[in-house]
């Protein structure tokens, strides 16, 4: 078993209490935090705590069709009566799970690759970038609707859209850290004493990877979540009756003049969210970045 002694512990105290002093001074971090989770708590709950479940499916109440905000329903209802402050909150769900799955599949081509094509280098690394580059060349969601074109409109294939044409970002950004990884003497003395390029790359490159990688993926989960939207406000995506923000937005737009709250509330927790995650991820880079921490 191993044993990790006093004096390494203390380097990393020192750097977690750094970390959580940056935390506490920047307080748009904090308020961003806070609502991100909220929002996964949100997530968690959803089935059990949205006052209409059965509004959640394609349910059809024509009595109660276009009701405006009031105490009984908190965002109003939609054109087939349906209460949407149920759909807007399960939609949280719906969006959070397909960045995550989206971002997660992303992280799980492009780091390796990235691991790969810096520490190993040659023809390995020419082939691993030109393949990069080529997915480079196109817009994320224009790249993301012609897969999904040829695929089929779901939500699934949206998720795996998103992950294929996002996941070159992660490995041009692991590359550039692994090469200059491979030059410190923590590596040359793993070389040295025989450790298989494979070892060297899972053990010791891709977690030394992990904070500009934990930072760029918090600021990529806002755009994700926007581009589901996008693909679901577009037909690609979501599909009725599913809650989505994107497709709810999609679905007003012939209501929008007599009807607002149908497309304002789904675009609110739209803006609210990405921009969440966003001032996370600036926060994340503040904290874990040295290049970028205040003093």
């Amino acid at each position: 078993m191993r044993i990790i002694s006093t004096e390494t512990l203390k380097p990393r105290i020192k750097e977690i209490r750094f970390s959580l002093y940056l935390l506490q001074r920047n307080k748009l971090t904090q308020m961003a935090l806070f609502i991100v989770i909220g929002l996964f708590i949100t997530a968690l709950i959803a089935p059990y705590t949205v006052p209409y479940p059965s509004h959640i499916r394609d349910e059809a109440i024509p009595s109660k069709k276009l009701l405006e905000p009031s105490a009984q329903f908190y965002f109003g209802t939609d054109e087939l009566g349906r209460d949407i402050f149920s759909r807007v909150l399960y939609g949280t769900r719906i969006s959070l799970n397909t960045a995550i799955l989206s971002v997660g599949l992303a992280l799980l081509i492009g780091v390796p690759l990235g691991a790969i094509a810096g520490t190993i280098g040659g023809w390995i690394d020419e082939l691993i970038m030109r393949i990069t580059d080529i997915f480079l060349s196109f817009p994320p969601l224009l790249l993301a609707i012609a897969i999904v074109s040829v695929m089929g409109p779901s939500l699934q294939n949206a998720m795996l859209a998103i992950a294929l044409s996002w996941w070159p970002w992660y490995t041009r950004l692991v590359r550039g850290q692994a090469i200059s990884l491979k030059e410190r003497k923590f590596i040359h003395a793993a070389e040295a004493i025989g450790t298989s390029p494979a070892k060297i790359i899972f053990s010791h490159i891709i977690p030394n990877t992990i904070s500009p990688v934990i930072v760029q993926a918090s600021m990529d989960m806002g755009g994700v979540i926007l581009t589901i939207a996008s693909l679901s406000f577009l037909g690609l995506g979501a599909q009725s009756p599913t809650p989505e923000w994107g497709l709810m937005i999609s679905t007003s737009r012939n209501y929008f003049l007599n009807a607002w709250w149908y497309s304002v509330f789904p675009g609110i927790a739209i803006f609210i969210t990405v921009l969440s995650f966003n001032l996370l991820g600036d926060g994340f880079r503040e904290i874990l970045d040295p290049k970028t921490r205040k003093n």
